[in-house]
């Protein structure tokens, strides 16, 4: 399974960013082989849109799984339709939260926002 966190750097041991679309890259951990790879975010730099052309990215990519602070509507809608679960990240690094899910310690991420269109 694949699971994919928004990130800052490509380093697990660094913060989740704090934007989905916006975020600069994706870290995704293969619990399968362990190990982590990035993903770089064409949609950070968009115009418009960024949330829901970053999820397309995730989907594509086989992600089964996003570990993230917030999502907009447009970008869950998309991550939802193709069966990919969202759980909330809390404090600590990348791996830390990645340990968190494994731990079934991370709730489903429910409060999606309306989005930042426009802003």
């Amino acid at each position: 399974m694949k699971v994919a966190i928004p990130a800052d750097s490509k380093n697990p041991d660094s913060a989740v960013s704090l934007s989905f679309g916006r975020a600069p890259l994706f870290m995704i951990h293969d619990t399968e082989t362990g190990s982590w790879e990035s993903l770089e975010n064409p949609a950070a730099t968009a115009p418009g849109g960024a949330g829901v052309k970053a999820a397309q990215v995730l989907v594509d990519a086989g992600v089964s799984v996003v570990l993230a602070p917030r999502c907009g509507e447009n970008a869950a809608e998309v991550l939802l339709a193709a069966g990919t679960d969202l759980h909330r990240t809390g404090k600590g690094s990348l791996a830390e939260n990645l340990t968190a899910f494994e731990d079934g310690k991370l709730e489903l991420l429910t409060d999606i926002h309306p989005g930042f269109h426009g802003h």
